[in-house]
């Protein structure tokens, strides 16, 4: 095992045993949303990937060392402390381990560590991707990259609407990931089910998005494969509506100087408010809806082995 892991020992049992195991971000509880609904969100995630069949494994970095699963009290630790929790990707692992600190997983950092860990599925909200302008700011996420060299499914609702999902898609055709659509034949955006931008293949149950995953691993393929699960119907909101709130973080944000890091907090938080707290209800739904499906298609590939 890595010198820098710490498996939790119900995640080590369930490994060893070959039951199910779902992984989960900790971006999302200490910069996705705020307290105390990222810690009400966090714990309803791991609830519903147990009622689902599978073992959930909160991934973070406390104290320097890699976590692939949390306690009760290092998710509501992460959940109170929020954005004071620096952000963590693949770049960041190296300093945050030789230094002793903490912090909150990005998709990338989160396969990582799942990866270390020997767990094969990840439940998200949205991956990173393309952003818009990247032909001259040149922004796009390492998730991206990640997708590419790490074999992990990753299951989220899609890219986040406040990035260029046409180039996202082109990017991640460039680096060779399959993308799935699940009940649909295109990619979600986040808030909404349909983005207009088509996928490599529709899966409509659980197995058959296993049995991919599988084949892809039986090839030898190095990387991962991405699964687009959309937005329950009830939940999504009206592509005008989240567009213009969009457009207009996106100007503010360009305006304002953000960059980096800040970008997808600052334009999440300000979508947020713009939507009178609407879409904040949306990710929290798309992310339970996610889990369910991991859980059942983490099920299903434990059936396979």
């Amino acid at each position: 095992m890595n010198r820098y892991l710490d498996i939790q020992p119900e995640v080590a049992a369930a490994l060893a045993e070959g039951k199910p195991v779902v992984a989960l971000e900790s971006t999302i509880i200490s910069h996705g949303m705020p307290w105390p609904q990222n810690a009400e969100t966090a714990f309803a995630v791991e609830q519903t990937i147990r009622d689902n069949g599978a073992v959930p494994a909160t991934i973070a970095v406390i104290g320097g060392r890699l976590k692939a699963g949390l306690s009760h009290d290092e998710i509501e630790y992460l959940a109170r402390r929020g954005q004071e929790i620096p952000k963590a990707s693949r770049r960041d692992l190296p300093m945050l381990c030789a230094r002793g600190m903490d912090g909150a997983t990005t998709v990338a950092s989160t396969m990582i560590v799942a990866s270390l860990a020997g767990i094969e599925v990840f439940a998200t909200g949205g991956i990173g991707g393309v952003h818009r302008g990247a032909e001259t700011t040149m922004d796009i996420s390492a998730d991206l990259e990640e997708l590419a060299q790490t074999p992990v499914l990753v299951i989220c609702a899609g890219a986040k609407s406040i990035l260029d999902l046409g180039l996202t898609l082109e990017y991640l055709e460039t680096k060779g990931v399959p993308v799935c659509g699940y009940g649909t034949d295109e990619l979600p955006a986040f808030y909404t089910r349909r983005s207009g931008f088509g996928v490599d293949f529709r899966a409509d149950t659980p197995e058959e998005l296993a049995a991919v995953f599988a084949a892809e691993r039986g090839l030898g393929y190095k990387g991962g494969l991405l699964c687009g699960n959309p937005i329950p119907e009830e939940y999504s909101m009206p592509a005008d509506v989240i567009n213009a709130a969009i457009d207009q973080a996106v100007a503010e944000s360009a305006a304002q100087g953000v960059k980096g890091k800040k970008v997808t907090p600052f334009l999440l938080a300000r979508v947020k408010e713009l939507t009178g707290g609407d879409s904040l209800e949306a990710n929290i739904k798309l992310v339970l809806n996610n889990a369910a499906l991991a859980a059942k298609t983490a099920a299903a590939l434990s059936a396979l082995r």
